[in-house]
């Protein structure tokens, strides 16, 4: 079954409609006609099932069958702070960790971060950013959209994981074991929020004033990674053993 996404406005009443790119895509691009049957997500944490009434230019009736919880959507709130990277590194960024489930996005400028756009330009790529993010949840059908944070600055990140359950600032430079640095998986957190360096990684400035707000430290194992590697490993990390990924969630109930 094809998903598309519906403003959650438009499930008020029996008969819904579908605008935008998504509506163009069902009439010319998979030509579906009155009586087919489609999944909608309203990026708030609902699915639901609805058949095509009529089509209409720029925009789809549809009739709502049923709503329910999406049941795709991680058990934690995984929070990413990811200093700037060079080029489309960021795009890519947003895509995959769209797929993999996390709850929210801050950009945020670090001390090594060569990539320094003007105002104008980061609210151009916050807006790319939230269209990759819708885009990219039709695909891992997740019932819920990453949100896509405004670019903030070290200090303001430091902030902003304040109110989180657990804060690992991921780091190369970290000589313990992940094992000794991170809880055990056997106590669920509500909210967890990774910080994830530059290309140069952090410095030693930046680590030393996070773990003064708290934040533990962690690396990802003897190799090097390229940090946009080093993010999407985390997250993996990170839902696997605070998240779904994990073997518990295959354990039978008895």
């Amino acid at each position: 079954m094809r998903y598309f996404f519906i403003k959650q406005s438009e499930i008020a009443s029996p008969t819904s409609f579908i605008t935008g790119p998504d509506a163009r895509h069902i009439k010319t691009v998979l030509r579906l006609k009155p009586g087919d049957k489609i999944g909608l997500f309203d990026g708030k944490g609902f699915e639901y099932e609805a058949g095509i009434v009529a089509l209409y230019p720029g925009r789809v009736e549809v009739s709502i069958i049923s709503g329910f919880p999406s049941t795709s959507e991680s058990p934690v709130q995984i929070i990413v702070a990811q200093a700037f990277l060079k080029e489309r590194k960021m795009d890519g960024l947003v895509r995959q960790l769209t797929e993999l489930g996390i709850t929210k996005w801050i950009p945020f400028i670090a001390k090594r971060s060569v990539p320094r756009p003007d105002n104008k330009h980061l609210a151009a790529r916050t807006k790319r950013w939230r269209k990759i993010a819708k885009e990219s949840i039709k695909q891992c059908k997740r019932g819920r959209i990453t949100e896509i944070n405004t670019t903030v600055s070290f200090e303001e990140v430091l902030n902003l994981g304040e109110v989180c359950d657990l804060k690992i600032a991921f780091w190369e430079n970290e000589l313990k074991p992940i094992n000794d640095t991170l809880p055990k998986p056997d106590r669920q957190f509500n909210n967890i929020f990774a910080m994830m360096g530059p290309e140069g990684g952090f410095t030693s400035q930046e680590i030393e004033s996070a773990r003064a707000r708290g934040f533990v430290t962690a690396a990802l194992g003897p190799r090097i990674l390229r940090a946009e590697t080093a993010t999407i490993a985390a997250c993996v990390l990170l839902q696997y053993l605070y998240g779904d990924m994990g073997q518990k969630m295959f354990v039978p109930d008895e």
